[in-house]
């Protein structure tokens, strides 16, 4: 007999989202490197939202744990580390994209864009088509 894993709350697929995601960090640090193409950790620290160092190294060990993320030294600077997504990370976009048409639909106070909301609206598969190609292009 097998012993459940100590996150992970039953076998419902919803759950197990909500365990790697279901904090007010982790889809924005996603966020991060799938649109504002970041890539280092100080990047991540100067997003809007204002994640602290303490969190964002916690948000980051767990997406790398989970498989979402990888790691890779910079060839640009030894002593930098670039995160990118994985394949799995990758497959996330339909989600976040159908968060932002949500949130930009349903959240009069947002920074979304009225024309990329309405390009959600009428061509979500397309968007997500050309994400998803360009951060396999970025891996």
């Amino acid at each position: 007999m097998t012993s459940r894993d100590e996150r992970r709350r039953s076998d419902c697929p919803i759950a197990f989202g909500l365990d790697i995601f279901g904090d007010k960090w982790t889809l924005l640090v996603i966020r991060d490197i799938a649109v504002s193409g970041k890539r280092h950790f100080r990047e991540f620290l100067d997003s809007d939202e204002g994640i602290a160092s303490n969190i964002l190294t916690d948000r980051l060990q767990r997406l790398e744990a989970a498989g979402v993320i990888s790691r890779r030294p910079d060839p640009a600077n030894a002593r930098q580390v670039i995160y990118m997504l994985t394949e799995k990370g990758i497959d996330l976009m339909p989600a976040m994209l159908e968060l932002f048409r949500w949130g930009a639909k349903h959240g009069p106070q947002t920074s979304a864009s009225k024309a990329m909301a309405r390009r959600i609206e009428k061509n979500a598969e397309a968007i997500i088509e050309e994400l998803k190609a360009s951060l396999k292009r970025s891996a």
